[in-house]
């Protein structure tokens, strides 16, 4: 494989601060960097108090049980999205009921959100997907107004913005992942941020086994052990020195897909993701929706450029009314045409002008060849 669809870029001082962690001799979830990765993402985002836990699935489902979700409660839910948004819902007892999305932002829209609201709707959570905020502006202003709370899922989205405000800030809760292929990463972890600073306290106690603060084996609560580790939160103190780096290469890459692949676009061959004013997109990954040809079209286009050009394409999520453990008898078509039409491309620090422009070429070639 000449080129990866991701891969983290260790480009700063992860090496010495993880021999700094282990030579500390902490390298459980109560060193001091923990504490110092936490403050520096939330100092980078401008916002309040992070808690770095295991995953951002562990930070998904412990902003909805901040929310005191549970049986009887339905929180709308991208049908387009990763599967860790309907289950963190579905682990805390509440039902997921999906939206559809918007076909060129790929998110949620007041639209969607208000055609899910169910008598029994207590939250929206909305994916910034692809690292794209928008229009969570407006999603957040229409929550306000019905008195729902809303809960940001920035796994993609780190360092994104809309309207000079950070992703993140729009909502009552917010949650980052920083698996190895996202923005920033620590190989496995995630943070929560909430607004509410009893919620918050919440979120640290169910983070320590429902330990009460400052009580050694006093539970007060059941629980998770889903701290992150002194030497993931290590790896991230160096990646967050480097984030500005890694949003800046992500979106010169994007610029370089863009004017290598437009033509095809003004041919309606593929569409090209959007960028709305006043959005500030980290293109987490960049991605194109081919135009016509489904699901079929789509995958050989994939299996093509891996296999003739050594280049790893994904494919986008698959709708979570489609899976099995979520079957819904509704139909979706964006969320739809979006899973069956979409390929993301390699997208990473590093990645030179002209590696993106022969991969462009190498994609062309792919579509050029494809039957009618």
């Amino acid at each position: 494989m000449k080129y990866q669809a991701s891969r983290p870029v260790l480009a700063g001082n992860e090496l010495r601060y993880v021999q700094d962690a282990l030579a500390s001799g902490w390298i459980c979830g109560h060193g001091s960097f923990v504490r110092r990765f936490e403050e520096q993402v939330s100092r980078f985002l401008n916002l309040e108090e992070g808690i770095a836990v295991c995953s951002g699935t562990a930070a998904l489902q412990l902003a909805v049980r901040s929310m005191q979700v549970g049986p009887g409660d339905d929180v709308i839910v991208p049908a387009f999205t990763f599967v860790a948004c309907p289950n963190a819902v579905h682990y805390c007892g509440g039902n997921p009921v999906f939206a559809d999305c918007d076909p060129m932002t790929r998110n949620l829209t007041v639209e969607t959100v208000e055609a899910a609201v169910t008598p029994r709707t207590r939250g929206v959570l909305f994916t910034h997907l692809f690292g794209l905020p928008a229009p969570i502006d407006e999603v957040a202003e229409h929550c306000r107004k019905r008195g729902l709370w809303l809960i940001e899922d920035c796994a993609h989205s780190f360092g994104a913005r809309m309207r000079d405000r950070s992703s993140g800030s729009f909502g009552d809760a917010a949650i980052f992942s920083f698996y190895g292929n996202k923005v920033i990463s620590t190989g496995e972890g995630g943070m929560v941020f909430l607004k509410d600073p009893s919620r918050r306290n919440l979120v640290r106690c169910l983070r320590e086994q429902g330990q009460e603060p400052g009580r050694d084996f006093w539970h007060v609560l059941h629980g998770y052990n889903c701290r992150m580790h002194n030497l993931a939160a290590a790896i991230g103190c160096a990646q967050v020195e480097m984030a500005a780096y890694h949003i800046a290469e992500r979106r010169r890459i994007a610029s370089r897909y863009r004017r290598s692949l437009w033509e095809l676009e003004e041919r309606g061959i593929l569409r090209l993701p959007a960028e709305p004013a006043g959005a500030f997109c980290v293109y987490w990954l960049f991605s194109i929706v081919l135009c016509k040809g489904g699901a079929e079209a789509s995958r050989r286009v994939r299996n093509r450029a891996l296999e003739e050009f050594g280049i790893q394409t994904r494919p986008f999520y698959v709708p979570m009314h489609r899976l099995p453990i979520y079957r819904r008898e509704v139909r979706f078509p964006h969320a739809e045409f979006l899973a069956d039409h979409g390929i993301a491309l390699p997208t990473y620090s590093g990645l030179r002008d002209e590696e993106v422009d022969e991969i462009c070429e190498a994609i062309k070639a792919c579509l050029e060849r494809q039957p009618e």
